[in-house]
């Protein structure tokens, strides 16, 4: 037995090859950074799609996910994708997918989903639970793909065929933007409006040698998904410009009275990208650090009916476009958006401007339609030769069947169909491959009809390639016919600039606030007022209110207190209540002309809610300063001047003691106003008596008290009018005339068919004795007929309105009558629609206001 030797195995050594670390860090870095760059971060200039999108599109065309068609699983289509064209994870793909879909990423979705694909603060349910199809703008996107419009490249294993680029019917990398970041480059593209932007495409289409200028024309400016507002312009043109560039992006907002005390700042569209959940978050967090001061509480009434909502509610007494100055400043109601236009041309990535980006997607959709039109051209110009054959053919249908059954296979007679009948081979074939039951619908008219459609066609094709003027406005036209069915108004406002008022300029964000700081109310003067109609508000300038008389034709100011915008008031209600009132609750109102628009006011109703909310038949009397004594008369003849000692510690109290208070008859508060020694007070029955004595007479008394007797009323008799006159509105002047009047208006319970249904009448408060208190006073007014008590009775000085419901009685001087004396007609007096007496309020007021 020969021995053989075996070679000794290789040691390990052997198979180490020595190479240079660093070429090959280099060649490997490269060949990721390539397929990082050109299979998965970076869009295709041409048609706006990463490797993923464009797969995920076209399969789902391939798979028929039209709009008309239903829903069918996410994970449906990511498994095709995966398992056909892209062997990646399923989570990469589904998350693609997803963006597709999100109206809020995209400004054409190009995805129809159906189910939970997130918000802005939050993910997508799996794809197992969630529903797709492709929306009408993705058939745009997927259009004419069997008709060799787009190269088709091998899948990763070899088996199937994929497109290059999707034909793409409009600009999908402009309408819809692109982000994405690369090895060692990235691409921020923002999102614009499809009809600006096909618009623009068009122009240039048409006039290849436009410049930015006059593209710029048509796309001012990006069109975010979320609307907002793009602050500056200067770096969109340079982005255009340039390829590179930034813009501000502010939210929607406006400030409105979202409460009857409480100022918002109402947020209705946020910044590109921006959730109103990460927005509250960090409002939170703000008002926390104490960086943001002003802020009560930020509510989302954000629902699908009604769209996004956000109400920033601010404390009393703060400054509203000074507090939205620091929220643009500390939160992302104000965002910034760098634009950063890299897109892939021919593999490469290249940073373009505006012009650069549509000459791309020009060129690509001009070379589709080319090719698509040849494509139709080959088609026709095919069925047109058939047609010819058919044509030649039919004439003699007997003699070809004849030929057909002579022959002994199938290639004898087409050699015999092509030497008889002059038939070419394709012809031929034709024939052959035709069943017995197509030569019935067969004829020659037919045929004639449509090689003529065919041979029309043919030449429109013909003409279209022939002509580059004629492929351009096809490509226009295309695209005019695309942005009409899905273009839409502008969302987002574009603004050259936009500067805050200079007190929310200056105001500092991370210091407490003082009044001096522009955050806070300046604590200016201003009047604090309360209209007959129940209407209150604050002025802006206390000084530019002249005559603080009517709020419109039929209302009137029942009180103007002077006071300050950081100050405090009281308010009288009937039942005895002074509730305290900062005045920067109330809502300011401008003047005009002297006047104030009460319009703009809040009912009182509204106003006092929660705690100091107005009781059932409760009414708000008047407004009082809390700093003098006033004077209080109630409908029993009661009457009480108050020292001004209110608690501190309290928002309302007590300030008089009402009798038989919490029963049906319990007595009421009819009128309160500032009252000195020198002033008079006035009561004004139903019975038209009326008393007036010095204020000296009522002592003032603690708020507990329950005042004493003020003027003495005859039974079944009650007070209807209780005034303070001012000392020097009481003094006579010259021929014995007053500068204040008494103005009473008497009404029948019943009024009598025939007669009028109610007088005025004016009196100079002169005519009038002053009498002691608690005693009966003096007539004021003679009933006539059908009248049998007074509904209003007031003083003060003149002239003066009386507030109705439906008007507003218009009292002059020259009416003055006789103390004793009958009035004038109501309707005579009535500067509006004719009202009846049971319309009228028991509300006066007097067109000259007390100095501050």
């Amino acid at each position: 037995m020969a021995s053989s030797t075996e070679e000794p195995p290789a040691t390990p050594e052997d198979n180490i090859v020595d190479i240079d670390v660093s070429a090959e860090m280099e060649t490997s870095f490269l060949e990721y950074a390539y397929s990082v760059i050109y299979s998965r971060a970076l869009p295709d200039a041409r048609d706006g799609m990463k490797p993923v999108q464009r797969r995920i599109l076209y399969m789902m065309a391939d798979m028929g996910l039209r709009p008309e068609k239903g829903h069918v699983k996410s994970a449906r289509v990511v498994g095709e994708v995966m398992g056909k064209l892209h062997p990646h994870g399923d989570a990469a793909i589904y998350d693609a997918l997803v963006r597709l879909a999100q109206s809020w990423a995209l400004r054409l979705p190009l995805v129809d989903g159906h189910g939970n694909f997130g918000s802005l603060d939050d993910g997508p349910a799996a794809a197992r639970y969630t529903e797709a199809r492709m929306t009408s703008a993705a058939l745009a996107m997927t259009a004419d793909l069997d008709e060799d419009v787009v190269d088709y490249e091998p899948n990763y294993d070899n088996q199937l065929t994929q497109p290059g680029v999707l034909p793409s019917a409009f600009p999908n990398l402009l309408v819809n933007g692109a982000s994405g970041i690369a090895v060692g480059m990235a691409t921020n593209m923002a999102p614009h409006n499809m009809r600006e932007v096909v618009n623009g495409a068009r122009h240039l289409i048409l006039n290849p040698e436009a410049t930015l200028e006059d593209l710029m024309q048509h796309i001012p400016g990006p069109d975010l998904p979320s609307g907002g507002r793009i602050v500056g312009l200067d770096g969109i043109k340079d982005a255009y410009a340039t390829g590179r560039g930034s813009f501000k992006t502010r939210a929607t907002v406006s400030i409105e009275q979202v409460t009857a005390r409480k100022t918002g700042i109402v947020v209705t569209q946020l910044p590109y990208m921006v959730g109103p959940e990460k927005l509250i978050e960090k409002i939170k967090d703000a008002v926390q650090n104490k960086k943001l001061t002003g802020i009560s509480d930020v509510l989302d009434l954000t629902d699908r009916k009604n769209g996004m909502k956000l109400i920033i509610e601010l404390k009393a007494g703060f400054n509203p476009q000074a507090v939205l100055a620091q929220l643009y400043k500390l939160t992302p109601m104000e965002d910034s958006f760098g634009i950063n236009n890299v897109a892939l041309v021919d593999g490469q990535p290249r940073t373009m401007g505006l012009l650069e980006l549509l000459q791309v997607y020009v060129d690509h959709r001009l070379e589709v339609v080319r090719r698509r039109t040849s494509f139709r051209l080959n088609k026709r110009q095919d069925r047109l030769h058939l047609v010819e054959g058919l044509l030649i053919a039919i004439l003699d249908i007997d003699e070809v069947i004849q030929v057909i059954r002579a022959a002994e296979d199938s290639g004898t007679a087409r050699e015999r169909l092509m030497t008889i009948f002059d038939l070419t081979q394709p012809q031929a074939e034709h024939i052959l491959e035709l069943r017995l039951r197509q030569l019935t619908r067969y004829s020659t008219l037919e045929l004639e009809q449509e090689k003529q459609k065919l041979e029309e066609e043919i030449a429109e094709l013909k003409a279209i390639l022939e002509s580059e003027a004629r492929l351009r406005q096809t490509v226009a036209d295309e695209l005019a016919d695309v942005a009409e069915k899905h273009g839409d108004d502008r969302r987002t406002v574009l603004v050259e600039s936009e500067t805050m008022e200079p007190a929310a300029a200056a105001a500092p964000a991370a210091s407490a606030p003082d009044a001096g700081s522009g955050l806070q109310i300046a604590d200016s003067p201003c009047w604090a007022l309360l209209s007959t109609s129940g209407q209150l508000a604050r002025t802006t300038d206390r000084s530019a209110l002249i005559h603080p008389t009517r709020r419109s034709r039929h209302d009137t100011l029942v009180s103007a207190v002077p006071t300050t915008a950081r100050g405090e008031i009281g308010a009288v209600t009937s039942f005895g209540r002074m509730i305290r009132v900062p005045v920067v609750d109330m809502p300011a109102v401008e003047i005009a002309s002297g006047k104030a628009n009460l319009s703009q006011g809040v009912k009182t109703k509204e106003f006092f809610t929660g705690v100091h909310q107005l009781e059932k038949k409760e009414e708000l009397i008047a407004f009082v300063p809390l700093d003098e004594v006033i004077a209080l008369g109630t409908a029993s003849g009661r009457v009480k001047r108050v020292n001004p000692d209110y608690p501190l510690n309290r928002d309302e109290w007590e300030i008089i003691a009402l009798k038989d208070a919490g029963t049906r008859n319990a007595d009421t508060v009819v009128g309160a106003s500032v009252a000195a020694d020198t002033d008079e007070l006035v009561f004004v029955t139903a019975g038209a008596q009326l008393l007036r004595y010095e204020a000296s007479l009522v002592r003032p008394q603690g708020r507990t008290a329950s005042g004493m007797a003020g003027m003495k009323l005859a039974e079944g008799d009650r007070v209807v009018g209780f005034s303070v006159v001012p000392a020097t509105a009481g003094e006579e002047q010259a021929e014995g005339v007053s500068n204040a009047v008494v103005v009473t208006l008497a009404a029948g319970e019943v009024p009598l068919e025939g007669f009028e249904s109610g007088s005025i009448k004016v009196t100079d408060f002169a005519e009038f004795p002053a009498k002691g208190r608690a005693t009966a006073g003096v007539r004021a007014h003679r009933f006539g007929k059908g009248e049998d008590h007074l509904k209003l009775g007031w003083a003060g000085p003149s002239p003066a309105l009386a507030a109705a419901k439906n008007g507003t009685a218009r009292v002059l001087p020259a009416e003055m009558s006789k103390r004793d004396a009958s009035g004038v007609p109501l309707e005579r007096a009535i500067d509006a629609v004719a009202t009846s007496p049971e319309q009228l309020t028991a509300q006066l007021t007097a067109s000259e206001t007390p100095e501050a």
